[in-house]
């Protein structure tokens, strides 16, 4: 965990000067309701699903609802906000959000026809800590928020992974319909 917070903060500090300038302010959402989609590691989704457990039983309701609800969206090719926005547009998981998160700003502010502006540099930084957190989680994966999540919550899926065990062909169908990645094959 203490390597992943690490790549976090090497990231920010590459990146503060560009990002210096950045439109986004607190609570905009826009990217959260219209990037599409946010990729995170096996052991991102690990630190989320810790944080969701110190959540009140009704939330942790509600975002399983939600989870499954923006799985069936995606699948059917629709977009959908990120579960973890809230309707005030704050985040619930800030503090733990994941790198795709985190990588996320613009140069001005954002509309669906006015996508967000990133600086080159930023977008070479962010591609070689998505290495760096794909090597850290040599044995995990990578893809969508919801479906690693969802992952996490198989029990099977989740011991193997626990277990630092690499058992590919157990996600396999699902992997490849919803562009789940092998970090270890990512090099």
């Amino acid at each position: 965990m203490q390597a992943l917070a690490d790549i976090y903060k090497q990231f920010e500090t590459k990146t503060s000067d560009y990002k210096k300038d950045a439109a986004c302010e607190k609570s905009c959402g826009f990217c959260c309701k219209e990037a599409g989609k946010i990729d995170i590691t096996t052991l991102e989704g690990m630190v989320i699903r810790k944080a969701m457990k110190g959540f009140s039983r009704p939330r942790q309701k509600t975002l399983t609802k939600l989870f499954q609800q923006e799985i069936k969206k995606r699948e059917n090719k629709v977009m959908a906000a990120c579960p973890f926005l809230m309707k005030n547009t704050a985040c619930m998981i800030y503090d733990v959000r994941p790198f795709s998160c985190r990588r996320i700003y613009s140069n001005h502010i954002c509309s669906s026809k006015n996508p967000a502006v990133v600086n080159r540099q930023v977008m070479e930084a962010a591609g070689q800590s998505i290495k760096q957190l794909q090597q850290l989680d040599i044995n995990g994966y990578s893809g969508h928020l919801s479906y690693i999540v969802y992952m996490l919550s198989i029990p099977a899926f989740l011991n193997t992974y626990t277990q630092n065990e690499f058992k590919p062909e157990e996600i396999m169908e699902f992997g490849k319909a919803h562009e789940i990645v092998i970090n270890k094959l990512m090099g």
